[in-house]
C-alpha cells in the first residue's frame, strides 16, 4: 500500500507512517469548525509530491477563494501546479453543467447524474501519476437538503466513497444536520477524522478516528492557522452556505 507523506509537524504528530493512497476518507465535526483547511492541507502535500486534485467547492462563492485559501494555508501556488489541477463548482441554479475551460466545470451536482458526468470529466483531464489523483470535497452536506434528490445524491455520495478504484477521496461534512445521512457516510471511508473548533480566538483542531493501514495517534492536535485567516474563512463560507442552501432547498 503506498502512503503519502503530510510534511506539516502537527500531523506528523498524529500521523508518522504517512495517509494511504487509493482510500476513501471523512472529515466531519460540526458547522464552521474548519473542515475544508484539513482538506486543503492534504491537497497541497498531494500536489507538491507529484499528484493531482480536483476539487469540488460547494462553500465558497468561486474557486478563486478557494485558491487563495489554499496559498495562505499552506503556501502551494495553484499556477505552480497547471494541468494537475481540476475544479467543479457548484451551481445550483443551472440545469446541468458546463465545461467553463480544460480544468474548470461549472455543474448541478445536486441531480445525482450531473455528478457522476462531473466528477469523471474532471477526473479525466488530470493525470493519475504521482499518488495519483485525489478527490476532495467540501460542505457536500448541502447537497442533502434537496427534497427532490436528497436520497439519490446520497448513494452516488456512498458509491463514491465505496467504490472509488485507484483514486482517493476525502470529503468534508458537517454533522450538525442531517446526522443520519452523514453517519452513513463516516462508517463507509476507510478514514475519518473529526475536527473542532474554539473561539476567542478562533483555534482549529482534529483528531483521527480511523486510518486504513497504518498507526495513528488519536489524540486531538492543534493545527496552527492564524486566527484572522480561520474567522475570513468561516464568514466567507457562512454567507456562501447559506445562499447555496436556500437554492437547494427548492429543488
Amino acid at each position: 500500500m503506498k502512503r503519502i507523506s503530510i510534511e506539516e509537524p502537527w500531523m506528523k504528530e498524529i500521523l508518522k507512517q504517512g495517509w494511504p493512497t487509493c482510500t476513501s476518507g471523512v472529515i466531519t465535526g460540526a458547522g464552521r469548525s474548519g473542515k475544508p483547511l484539513i482538506g486543503q492541507i492534504l491537497a497541497a502535500n498531494w500536489l507538491r509530491q507529484g499528484g493531482s486534485v480536483v476539487f469540488m467547492s460547494l462553500q465558497y462563492p468561486s474557486h478563486e477563494f478557494l485558491v487563495e485559501g489554499l496559498r495562505r494555508v499552506s503556501g502551494v501556488d495553484i499556477a505552480d501546479h497547471v494541468g494537475r489541477v481540476a475544479f467543479i463548482d457548484l451551481d445550483p441554479e443551472m440545469h446541468g453543467m458546463v465545461v467553463e475551460s480544460p480544468h474548470r466545470i461549472r455543474a448541478n451536482l445536486v441531480k445525482p447524474e450531473i455528478w457522476d458526468e462531473a466528477l469523471e470529466r474532471a477526473c479525466g483531464s488530470v493525470p493519475a501519476e504521482g499518488p495519483g489523483i485525489l478527490v476532495f470535497g467540501s460542505a457536500l452536506n448541502l447537497l442533502l437538503f434537496s427534497p427532490t434528490y436528497s436520497d439519490a445524491i446520497l448513494d452516488r455520495m456512498k458509491r463514491t466513497l465505496s467504490e472509488h478504484g485507484d483514486r482517493t477521496i476525502l470529503f468534508a461534512l458537517s454533522n450538525t444536520a442531517k446526522a443520519r445521512q452523514i453517519a452513513q457516510l463516516e462508517d463507509l471511508a476507510d478514514n475519518l477524522l473529526i475536527s473542532h473548533s474554539r473561539r476567542n480566538p478562533p483555534r482549529l483542531f482534529v483528531r483521527i478516528v480511523r486510518m486504513y493501514g497504518v498507526k495513528f495517534r488519536p489524540d486531538p492536535v492543534e493545527i496552527p492557522i492564524p486566527p484572522d485567516f480561520l474567522a475570513e474563512v468561516k464568514a466567507v463560507a457562512g454567507h456562501s452556505r447559506r445562499r447555496v442552501m436556500s437554492v437547494i432547498a427548492d429543488l
